[in-house]
């Protein structure tokens, strides 16, 4: 009875995890609380992820990643990339390679892109090559790039303490080198010489016009306040046109003086001109009610829309929402988002879908990219949020430069204690940790917000799950029926049945929960076949960290979504390919680097 309660169970969460009912993270912790009510695990085993030596090791190693990025070390690496890369698509890939993949051997992939994305911009605009054509290689070199040692991505570190739990030593910092250059090094010859063939310019060299690439034309409209209107002596707050009707006011103009946010407490004059966002519709409910003429659409032309929407004290840019984010779930209604930043949305784009109605309305997810126009000071306020990323260079006022070597240092610091085994992996990232915040690198009121608690709560909540798996006898079932379908395959044929397994599981649920669910499933097929453990757990370990045939499976992949203008099946084209290269590969080096 436990084993089919608990089979359910594991069958439940796949069904959630793939139709994305709940965020991940929920799901986990729902897992884990339904585990522990129906008695399949102990309370204490319940809750033994928070504690597992692999979730606070991910959680250090988050914390030592933002130490390099709040110190700025990576400026280096950011002058080499835009003196050597060039103006030739795969000469470009070729050096962001070189450069961005050892690094992101020792920090998280996400931090990379979310660094680096708008420098690749700002490469492109000066090269005159589309954003697309970049954007998805930089997503795939930090993937091939954390496949080079432990520390590369929270998917190495959390096999190396599943390996811990079954009982053998855990993944050595090098362990996983030989594997991870030799595929990174063909990826990355794919990635230059194939990938920019496959590639659409989903976004043209010379589109730099947000107005226009947003298409806001039809969304943008000039009001006149006739001298009948009923909002004549009201302030735009108290007149409650923004509350009442699907509408932005981004500026006044009166006698030819443009007058930029905060609007609210302007008193409304006749022949008063409003720049407002809205939809036909809600225009003529406008007109209808309040007595506002619309001025024609020839105010707008298409090389005039952008210089409308700025001025020496306005600005528009793209700002993303952070994996991170607390605004994640909620609406621009319930954040207040114009009264907080003092800046308004104008649209956002959510991977392929631009919306641009009823914007108040629409919960923020994860990659969501917002039009927002308003104030230059305002856009200093969101660049030091870190709920958001304004995509253009960073100010340097808000980094720490000066402590970039300390940084350096500690990190380097805590590789060779860990490759010299002379402390734990846990250990020596949290005394990182420590020095971070004792030598200035890092703040300690910054340190939980550096955190990704969505991987967290992830690896807290399904790490009972394998455990139940093991109590209730699950795994060894499947076991057996795996052994009685493929007992007869050889051993390299069963590393690419698990790679593929395993790869298919990461692209429809994550990373980390594949991990989960396939290393102890492996690892008791390596045991009754007799094969060598450790390559099964590296073949699903280095399956589980490729992830490039949706956006949905690497959350790199997701932050270069928007910004490239991909569509879905973008991804499907050019990572196919790299997948089936790299299963053709992978267990073929497995079994001549490991043995079986």
């Amino acid at each position: 009875m436990t084993l089919f309660l608990t089979l359910g169970i594991v069958v439940l969460a796949l069904i959630i995890l793939i139709t994305e009912w709940f965020p991940a993270d929920f799901t986990a912790l729902m897992v884990a609380v339904i585990l522990m009510v129906v008695g399949i695990v102990t309370p204490e085993e319940g809750l033994s992820g928070v504690s597992n030596p692999a979730t606070l090791t991910v959680m250090a190693m988050f914390i030592l990643s933002a130490g390099i990025v709040r110190t700025d070390a990576t400026q280096p690496i950011r002058d080499v990339l835009l003196k050597w890369g060039g103006k030739e698509t795969g000469r470009q890939i070729l050096v962001m390679g070189a450069i961005l993949g050892p690094l992101s051997a020792f920090m998280s992939n996400t931090a990379i892109v979310t660094i680096f994305l708008p420098i690749v911009e700002d490469w492109c605009r000066r090269s005159r090559i589309s954003v697309s054509k970049l954007l998805l290689p930089l997503s795939y070199i930090t993937i091939l790039g954390g496949t080079i040692t432990v520390l590369g991505t929270s998917t190495n570190i959390l096999a190396s303490g599943i390996c811990v739990q079954l009982g053998y030593k855990p993944l050595g910092i090098f362990q996983l080198t030989p594997l991870g250059i030799i595929a990174f090094i063909i990826g990355l010859f794919y990635l230059s010489c194939v990938a920019p063939l496959l590639l659409p310019e989903r976004k043209k060299p010379d589109q730099d016009l947000l107005a226009e690439d947003y298409d806001l034309k039809a969304y943008l409209t000039e009001l006149v306040v006739t001298p009948t209107s009923s909002l004549i002596g009201q302030t735009i707050r108290q007149s409650e046109i923004q509350r009442k009707f699907d509408l932005d006011v981004l500026e006044l103009i009166r006698n030819n003086n443009h007058f930029p946010q905060p609007l609210a407490d302007k008193i409304l004059k006749s022949q008063d001109i409003l720049l407002v966002r809205s939809t036909q519709t809600e225009l003529l409910k406008l007109r209808e009610e309040k007595g506002l003429d619309i001025l024609p659409d020839v105010q707008f032309p298409e090389e005039t829309l952008t210089l409308e929407l700025t001025s020496l004290e306005e600005k528009i840019a793209e700002v993303m929402i952070l994996s991170n984010s607390r605004l994640i779930g909620s609406t621009l209604k319930d954040l207040r988002f114009r009264q907080r930043y003092n800046a308004t949305v104008l649209a956002i784009r959510r991977g392929e879908e631009l919306l641009r109605e009823r914007l108040g309305q629409i919960p923020l997810r994860f990659g969501d990219l917002l039009l927002v126009q308003g104030p230059k000071d305002s856009f200093l306020g969101l660049q030091t949020t870190r709920e958001l990323l304004v995509l253009e260079q960073r100010d340097i006022e808000s980094l720490r430069p000066e402590k970039a070597p300390i940084a350096i240092a500690i990190m380097i610091g805590v590789v060779i204690i860990t490759a010299c085994h002379w402390l734990p992996i846990l250990v020596s990232a949290l005394l990182g940790v420590v020095l971070m915040v004792l030598t200035g690198c890092l703040k300690p009121g910054e340190i939980y917000g550096t955190v990704r608690w969505d991987v967290i709560f992830l690896l807290a909540g399904l790490i009972p799950l394998e455990i139940a798996m093991d109590k209730s006898g699950g795994t060894q079932w499947l076991v057996e029926k795996i052994v009685a379908v493929g007992g007869g395959l050889s051993g390299y044929e069963l590393l690419l049945f698990f790679y593929l397994v395993t790869v298919f599981l990461t692209e429809i649920i994550s990373n980390n929960a594949a991990v989960l669910l396939m290393i102890p499933l492996a690892v008791k097929i390596a045991q009754s076949l007799s094969f060598n453990p450790y390559g099964f757990i590296l073949d699903v370990t280095f399956a589980a960290s490729n992830s490039f045939m949706t956006p949905l499976g690497c959350q790199t992949n997701l932050i270069v979504y928007a910004p490239g203008g991909y569509r879905f099946l973008d991804f499907f084209r050019v990572g196919l390919p790299l997948t089936l290269l790299m299963a053709a590969i992978a267990p073929f080096l497995i079994m001549m680097i490991y043995g079986l």
